[in-house]
């Protein structure tokens, strides 16, 4: 997929977005001891489906929610002592792969994954390194992370809030992947990370969400972005100034696809919507100052 390069930040500013596209059966009921964080009321999830799905994504904030996140957030930013240039942020990437009788994926399907995500935050001041690929044999975990997510990010979960867990896992047969805000760091840091469908990485098996974006979609999330439709046409949407407004998820790639009266057609792609991986391409400069924002007030 061919990406564009975003324009260099250039100061801090408060703007915030978040990403899902299919349908799944439930995951089977995990163990009484076992308790996913989507149920958390303070641990906010937000999750990618596939086109056509018509599961409920995991967690979405509703309005009352965001309103109270985002009054955490100008608060911090509030209380920084300074107002400075956007620094460069270079995220330290700590792959899980959990798998079963699969799963299992290459070195080189992971630093393929890194390229992706290199690639799309590419002009954004944000940049990735490889820590570490860590590899467990668990095929409870595999099958059924939703269910065991507690449990298997409690035993592997490494390092602070500036490093990024990456877990990768079957997510079934729609759910592509989910992420935590950066909000949510300091009251839950071991479930902090993103987890996404092992046959979403570059070159999986899974149709028009195999070329790693469900990665640079979940990381976005963990950044601090709300869907490109967070809100519909009304309110502050993704509380980002340069994203039109847009009613919903786009599907595909429906180029000209405008759902709003207000100004601009849908940015169907942008990496924060639903659409095709080859239709995805673009952060908007205002989203850039928003990661920056929100890497100072929770993860600097």
């Amino acid at each position: 997929m061919n990406r564009a390069g975003i324009a260099t930040v250039l100061g801090m500013l408060a703007a915030f977005t978040a990403y899902a596209p299919a349908a799944q059966a439930a995951p089977p009921a995990p163990p009484a001891t076992s308790t996913p964080s989507a149920e958390c009321a303070d641990q906010p999830a937000e999750a990618r489906v596939r086109a056509g799905a018509h599961i409920t994504e995991r967690n979405q904030p509703g309005t009352a929610q965001v309103a109270a996140m985002e009054r955490d957030f100008q608060n911090r930013l509030g209380k920084l002592k300074t107002t400075r240039a956007a620094a460069a942020i270079t995220v330290r990437v700590h792959f899980h792969v959990v798998y079963g009788s699969a799963g299992n994926v290459s070195d080189a399907t992971l630093n393929s994954q890194l390229d992706v995500l290199n690639d799309a935050y590419s002009g954004s001041g944000i940049s990735f390194t490889l820590s570490e690929i860590k590899r467990t044999n668990n095929a409870s975990w595999f099958s059924n992370p939703q269910g065991y997510e507690r449990e298997m990010k409690g035993a592997l979960h490494t390092g602070n809030a500036q490093d990024l867990n990456f877990y990768t896992a079957d997510l079934g047969s729609s759910l592509l992947g989910w992420a935590t805000f950066p909000s949510s760091y300091r009251s839950q840091p071991s479930m902090d990370g993103v987890v996404v469908h092992y046959q979403s990485l570059p070159g999986g098996s899974i149709g028009n969400y195999n070329e790693g974006d469900t990665g640079t979609h979940e990381v976005g999330h963990w950044m601090g972005l709300y869907h490109t439709f967070q809100g519909g046409c009304r309110g502050q949407g993704d509380r980002v100034s340069d994203t039109p407004a847009e009613q919903s998820p786009a599907s595909g790639c429906p180029t000209g696809r405008d759902t709003c009266s207000s100004t601009g057609a849908d940015p169907i792609h942008n990496f924060m919507d639903y659409s095709y991986d080859a239709c995805m391409y673009e952060f908007t400069p205002g989203q850039a100052e928003r990661m920056q924002a929100q890497w100072s007030a929770y993860r600097a």
